[in-house]
């Protein structure tokens, strides 16, 4: 390789509200990544953060310079009613290379691919979430169980706005979520969960979707995701979207000739030993991160893991559709799934001081 193709690429970041991650993301890694601007309405925050990551602060496209090499559009498409995809469409007639941050609809997506080969730019839609590293270690692992054994079921929760990353992480799991189909849920009573009936991947999926949110605040839901895959052998969960993953083996009694699988007042019998198997294990770290960890840490290696994967695309040239059918197919599921749901229910700010295990089990000894 040149010394040309080892030169930092110059990135321009659009938004600054989950903007604000990317930059964090890019001032780790200078010698990958130089921002050159940031592209936001000039509000107070657009402002702070221009100057405190020393930057111009742009408020249109045209503005940005000519070396910009790629753009990383973190600004609500038109499914939160934001002109995301309109942005990344103007970057990529300009010439510049698109990260985009999910959800979109599946016509944005198509009509943003197709622009991405007519310009002969890239275009990567960035779901965040599977670039995280507890979510790379449950995909890795689930990847490994369904090859081992034959899924049976899949049980998921998750927030309504991350709904699109959650089929995105099951279609890393399973290749792709087709076979694809769901039961709208009745109609009923308000309840803090919806419950949908689908099969993802031909493996039904009992899913339980957050379905409300505080208006003009996506970030107060009760939890993320929450996925357990389960087959024969065991269920293998994603505790929460960060961690941990937990093994937990189906239990196997092996019983004598006479039914007995329990251990006799005499220490001996077929309850003994370890023919029985291991009980449930942590993959990886047993405790998840603090959310300052989260927020300083894996939510910015998230974004450079997907900014890597869109430089070796450039780097490696080629048509710009390759590897998005994942993307269009879940960007159709989560339509679907969507239109089941209805609008989310408008919930009130719950202010209250957090709750830590401490206060939950003050006696460790019990």
């Amino acid at each position: 390789m040149s010394g040309q193709e080892h030169a930092p690429l110059h990135v321009a970041v659009c938004g600054t509200r989950f903007g604000q991650v990317y930059l964090s993301a890019l001032s780790r890694c200078p010698e990958r990544y130089r921002v050159v601007g940031v592209v936001a309405r000039g509000s107070a925050r657009s402002v702070a953060l221009a100057e405190e990551y020393s930057v111009p602060l742009y408020h249109s496209i045209e503005q940005l310079p000519e070396d910009v090499d790629a753009a990383c559009v973190a600004v609500s498409s038109s499914v939160g009613g934001g002109p995301g995809v309109e942005l990344a469409r103007e970057l990529m007639e300009r010439g510049i290379h698109v990260l985009q941050e999910h959800p979109l609809h599946p016509k944005e997506l198509a009509d943003c691919l197709r622009t991405a080969r007519s310009t002969g730019t890239h275009y990567l839609l960035n779901t965040f979430y599977p670039h995280l590293a507890p979510v790379r270690r449950f995909v890795a692992a689930a990847r490994r169980l369904v090859e081992l054994r034959t899924p049976v079921f899949v049980d998921a929760m998750c927030a309504v706005q991350v709904s699109f990353d959650l089929l995105d992480i099951l279609g890393e799991v399973f290749d792709g979520v087709r076979p694809w189909s769901l039961t709208a849920p009745s109609a009923a009573e308000s309840r803090p969960l919806t419950s949908v009936d689908a099969t993802v991947a031909g493996v039904p999926l009992s899913l339980r979707v957050e379905n409300r949110m505080e208006p003009g605040n996506d970030s107060t839901s009760l939890f993320l995701h929450r996925i357990t895959v389960g087959t024969d052998a065991g269920n293998l969960t994603l505790i929460n979207t960060h961690g941990p993953v937990i093994w937990s083996p189906v239990l196997r009694t092996v019983p004598d000739s006479l039914g007995r699988f329990l251990t006799g007042p005499r220490g001996a019998g077929p309850g003994t030993g370890t023919h029985l198997g291991a009980g449930p294990e942590v993959l990886g770290p047993a405790e998840g991160p603090t959310w300052k960890a989260v927020l300083e840490e894996v939510w910015p290696d998230g974004v450079l893991r997907a900014l890597d994967e869109l430089r070796v695309r450039i780097d490696a040239g080629g048509d710009p559709l390759h590897g998005a059918q994942r993307h269009l197919t879940v960007a159709h599921a989560w339509q679907e799934l969507t239109e089941a749901l209805g609008y989310p229910e408008a919930v009130g700010p719950r202010p209250g001081p957090p709750v830590t295990a401490v206060d939950l089990l003050p006696d460790p000894g019990v």
